[in-house]
């Protein structure tokens, strides 16, 4: 006899309470199910069951095999599914959360192309700047900007983005360009207020020292975009990610404040929950927004 359909039999015997409920869970009769225990038994050596008329119990044998034999079917049944959704098309609904700077910028221009490559999938994103909570907030992933902090997701590195300061070349003419980081005390400092830690600059100097600069004072945005757009107007420099400001520079809109400083590089992950399989819809996703980003970043955006 087949040894799965063994341990089937016993398995569902155990959770059932009995072998008729047992071969009405597994569509065969009651005589078949007895003699796929039985020969389980026999082939084991050991007494697994106790049987009376009135009820079926496991003996302490029986419970400890009984563990085993579940997650071994389980399993089974994991890579059954696995195989059907690797052949199924992806289809439902597809929920992300993604930083508001990001979202707008980079995945709002693109979702009309993958959502004609899948018909089946619909998508709900939702434009926040704070941490979620995935799995308790019913996403099924995000995409995230920075280091990896929670290890119960899985990470796929999309691209990469820097962050330079910078201004306009209206804000260096009527104030000067600041020569080293120091010289930062005697400017006007935009702050991002939807960043953690984010009134303190965390910059790099030539030499590799750390260094770090207050910018709480005299303009607070929450929203990048518009710290962007105060940067172009003349009203200060300001600390962004090369995918927000890359069209300004090209455009000669924006400038970088302190050239010579090194590059924080910061990588943009594709996060979802960890499983034995990913759903097909999240894994549409994630090849889709891999092949968009191929030829992005850090600076070419």
């Amino acid at each position: 006899m087949d040894r799965l359909t063994e341990m089937e039999a016993f398995a569902t015997v155990v959770d059932q309470g009995g072998f008729t409920d047992a071969a009405k869970k597994m569509g065969i009769s009651k005589s078949a199910v007895s003699k796929h225990v039985s020969a389980l038994e026999a082939r084991l050596g050991a007494r697994l069951l106790n049987r009376t008329t009135r009820r079926v119990s496991p003996t302490e044998i029986g419970l400890a095999y009984y563990d085993r034999a579940r997650r071994v079917l389980n399993d089974a049944g994991e890579a059954d599914a696995l195989v059907t959704s690797m052949q199924t098309a992806p289809s439902g609904l597809l929920r992300i959360s993604v930083a508001t700077d990001f979202g707008m910028n980079h995945l709002s221009p693109v979702l009309g192309a993958f959502l004609g490559a899948y018909p089946d999938i619909t998508v709900n994103m939702v434009l926040n700047n704070r941490y979620v909570e995935l799995i308790s907030e019913g996403f099924d992933m995000a995409v995230r900007i920075g280091e990896m902090e929670d290890s119960t997701l899985r990470a796929h590195k999309l691209t990469e983005t820097t962050r330079r300061m910078i201004a306009s070349p209206g804000y260096f003419a009527q104030y000067g360009r600041p020569e080293k980081i120091d010289d930062l005390n005697d400017h006007k400092l935009l702050h991002y207020s939807n960043q953690a830690n984010s009134a303190v600059w965390k910059l790099t100097a030539p030499s590799g020292e750390k260094r770090q600069v207050r910018t709480a004072g005299w303009l607070t945005v929450n929203d990048g975009q518009s710290l962007l757009n105060a940067c172009i107007g003349g009203l200060g420099i300001a600390y962004l990610p090369s995918f927000l400001y890359a069209e300004a520079k090209r455009s000669g809109l924006v400038e970088e404040a302190i050239p010579d400083l090194p590059h924080e590089t910061l990588g943009i992950y594709a996060v979802y929950p960890q499983g034995h399989f990913t759903q097909p819809k999240v894994r549409a996703f994630v090849d889709f927004l891999s092949k968009t980003f191929a030829d992005k970043g850090p600076d070419s955006w």
